[in-house]
């Protein structure tokens, strides 16, 4: 058996995070207060249903895909404002969708989600002078 593809869904909560994945029949989830213990607890239950097949997983091998408030909370370095004018959203409507107020339609998603893409791209390619 090939050792599989792990994509976690986050979501933010209440009090903290879920996260959780169908892997090849078994169902993965587990929860935290904070995106560090998250992942340490993701690592702990992906590796658990596995280990008996003799594979380990390590934190670059899982894919997390996340809710719009759980990105937005995790990398608190991107300034919704900006972004919302990078992208010509509406300040406003973006931070709705940002709190969970609203939720964006599939168009919407993918505009928000282009725009902090294009971002990283961009941050990827600067160089300081040495």
């Amino acid at each position: 058996m090939k050792k599989p593809k792990i994509k976690i869904t986050v979501t933010k909560e209440d009090t903290g995070y879920s996260a959780h994945a169908l892997v090849k029949g078994n169902f993965i989830a587990t929860e935290a207060e904070t995106f560090e213990e998250l992942k340490t607890n993701v690592l702990e239950a992906v590796n658990l249903p596995f280990e008996d097949k003799g594979f380990i997983y390590v934190i670059e091998e899982i894919q997390f895909e996340y809710d719009l408030e759980s990105f937005f909370d995790f990398y608190k370095v991107i300034n919704a404002k900006a972004l919302s004018e990078r992208i010509g959203m509406n300040q406003s409507l973006l931070a709705q969708y940002i709190k969970g107020i609203k939720k964006p339609s599939a168009r919407q998603t993918k505009r928000i989600l282009q725009g902090v893409q294009q971002i990283g791209r961009e941050l990827s390619e600067v160089r300081f002078l040495l």
